[in-house]
Formats: structure tokens, sequence, C-alpha cells
């Protein structure tokens, strides 16, 4: 994007600044009003109505943590692959029950644990998350000092070659730019941003799943960190909503809708920035919250559903392999070791639950090693990975 290619009525300027000029946006909300046709408020009323089913969803029904932990680690994964992260569920369960066995049983001899990257920048991506809800819980609205925290906890402990900056839980020191885009210099994005926080806090000029959209597109425009904005910007649109009032829980995030629409997405944003196209990039976003409403709603039921066959199966029997069907939806990935400090029992009667689930197909073994297994529980994944079914 150089001088000569941007028009006159581009709601930004660019800014000579060394060899390249970098693209300075103005602030929100956009100089002209957005004009929407009747389909979009058709598809904003069809959004606050899936958003509103799944909200009362989890209000009405007693879940256990695999539900919210495991569709938070979906999130995380998500949004680490778009960063170009390579991991899979297996690989993350492993090392979380593996860090357990660690930790609950003496033993030299146990393996050792090797937490990838990949691995951390997921951990990092929930722990994040979920210090940004407790935030809102205790009524800190988002801010920069907020935003510096989430930050600090996303880059913290990555290695030096899967990130692009040492200034953590700080705005960026030195320029970036996103292949031929350059956002905002350093000097510039203390007042870009606390003009962001200003519209975010004065609560916006639009509805407010609109006003989240254009807060994500302003975000992602300042690129206010020397990395890890990509992820910090998804994260925020989680907590926003929940800041609104339109989840009762954590449970709907957007990375797996922009992940499978990323060309789109990245274009859809860059027409914003050089032609103003406001309408077609809160649609997009709109329809992804809409869809991905959906999708959690309908995992939700599912594994809520599961639950409940497992607990009409195994719940009135006593012995060791029902209770341990159970507690899978506390912990859906064991090992012989988890399941006996899990159930207080011997090594012997673990390995025979254990292979008592697997020849029902509750459990499937995922390392075809003979020694040092792993096992999860087969239903609870196959809903978990299962592709989008909306769209």
């Amino acid at each position: 994007m150089t001088l000569q290619e941007l028009p006159d009525d581009a709601p930004g300027r660019l800014v000579p600044y060394g060899r390249r000029p970098y693209y300075n946006p103005d602030p929100l909300p956009p100089d002209s009003e957005l004009q929407f046709e009747t389909e979009f408020y058709e598809l904003l009323s069809e959004t606050t109505f899936w958003l509103g089913k799944l909200g009362g969803y989890s209000l009405t029904t007693d879940f256990a943590p695999v539900l919210y932990t495991s569709l938070l680690r979906k999130e995380a994964m998500e949004s680490s692959e778009i960063e170009g992260a390579d991991i899979d569920y297996n690989a993350l369960y492993s090392f979380e029950t593996r860090s357990l066995d660690r930790s609950d049983v003496a033993d030299e001899q146990a393996p050792v644990i090797d937490e990838t990257k990949d691995v951390r920048e997921v951990l990092n991506y929930e722990r994040a998350l979920k210090s940004g809800i407790r935030a809102i819980d205790r009524n800190n609205g988002v801010s920069i000092d907020l935003l510096h925290t989430l930050h600090d906890t996303l880059l913290t402990d990555v290695p030096e070659d899967r990130r692009e900056t040492d200034t953590i839980g700080e705005f960026k020191s030195v320029p970036n730019h996103l292949g031929e885009f350059v956002p905002p210099v350093p000097n510039a994005v203390d007042g870009l941003m606390d003009a962001l926080l200003t519209y975010i806090r004065t609560g916006g000029s639009y509805h407010s799943l609109i006003d989240i959209a254009l807060t994500h597109y302003q975000f992602e425009t300042i690129h206010p960190y020397g990395d890890g904005n990509g992820r910090l910007g998804r994260l925020l649109i989680t907590v926003q909503l929940y800041e609104h009032d339109y989840l009762e829980q954590p449970t709907l995030y957007l990375s797996e809708y922009f992940n499978r629409y990323k060309e789109i997405y990245v274009d859809r944003l860059n027409a914003v920035r050089k032609y103003g196209e406001w309408e077609a990039w809160v649609e997009f976003f709109v329809t992804g919250l809409r869809h991905q409403a959906e999708e959690s709603l309908l995992q939700s039921q599912e594994l809520h559903s599961l639950q409940q066959e497992y607990e009409a199966t195994y719940g009135d029997t006593a012995a060791a392999y029902a209770k341990l069907a159970c507690t899978l939806f506390e912990r859906p990935y064991l090992t012989a070791n988890s399941v006996q400090e899990q159930l207080g029992v011997t090594g012997p009667t673990a390995y025979r639950a254990i292979d008592h689930l697997e020849g029902e197909g509750v459990l499937e073994e995922t390392t075809g090693k003979e020694r040092n297994r792993e096992y999860r529980a087969r239903e609870i994944f196959e809903i978990l990975e299962r592709p989008p079914q909306t769209y």
C-alpha cells in the first residue's frame, strides 16, 4: 500500500516514515453512518437469538468441567494454529495428564514431559482467557493495563524463534509490518489505543455486536504490540462478549471461523483500510458469531446428552470401570497412574477398569506403545474434534 494507492475517503491516512509510510487509522466510530441492508438486521437478530439460546442452555444445564475447559481449549488451539502452531488434542491432553502423573506419583522413572513451544502457546492462551474473564467478573472493564497483562501471559516462556519481539506486556518499541501493510509506528500507538479504549468504555455508537466488530478491526489495524496481536485481538472478542452479557460462560469463540475463512478475513480488513468497506467486514464478523453460537450450542447439547447416557449406563454400578466412565467428563484423557490417583485404587484395578472401557469402545489408546500408554474418551473427543456443522 503506497500513498498513491490510498483513496482520499479511506478511513485513515498514510504517514511518511522512512522508506515506507505507515497507516494511521481514523478513530472510531467511522465518519459516515454505517448503512446495512434489511438482510443484515435479520442476521443480527438471528445471531442474538443463537447467543441467547447458548446462554440460556448454559444457565439451565449442570455441565461437567470438560465442556467449558474443552471448548476454551479448542479456541486456544485454533487461535494458535492461525499463528502457525501445529498441535492436536492428543498432544495437549497428553502433556497435561503426564504432568499430573509426575506430580501425583513419586516416581523418578516417570517419563520426562516435553513441553513443546506449541503446547506452551496453547496453554498460555487458556490462562490469558481465564484471566480476562476473571477481570470482568471483578468488574474491571477492558483497559490498557488488562491488555498488557493478557499480552504478558500470552507470550511468557514462548521461545524466541516463535515470537517477533522482546517487548512483552508493553506496546511495541520498534515498527512492525504485515506483508505490504505497515501499521502505526510506536510513537503513534498510545494515542490510538487511548481513543480505542475510550470508545469501548463509553459504550460505542452501534449495536454492541457491531461495536465489537469495529473494535476488533481497529485493534488489529493499530497492531499495538510487537507480536501476539492476532491472539490478543481474538481473545478480546470473547472477553467483550462476556462483558456485554452475551455469554454466561466463555463458550463461544471465533478463531475456528476465522481459521476456515482466513483469506476472506484478511481481505475484509484490508477493504476497510483502503476503501472504508465497513459493512462487508461487520457482516462477515456477525455471520461468524451466528454460526459459532450455534456450533457451541450443538456441542454443548451433545456433550451433555453423552454425559447423561454414561450416568444412566454406569451410574448405579460400584465397579471401578463404572466410576471411571462417570469421571471422563472431568478428565477425558488418562493413564493408568492418573486412574489410580483419581479413583484411589491399585494398579491392577486401574488397568482392569481401562481394559473394560476400552473393550466397550468408551476409551481408545492413543500412543500405540506397549509402555506408558495413554487413553482418551473416544466419544467425547469425536464431538470436540468434529468439523463445523453449520458452515
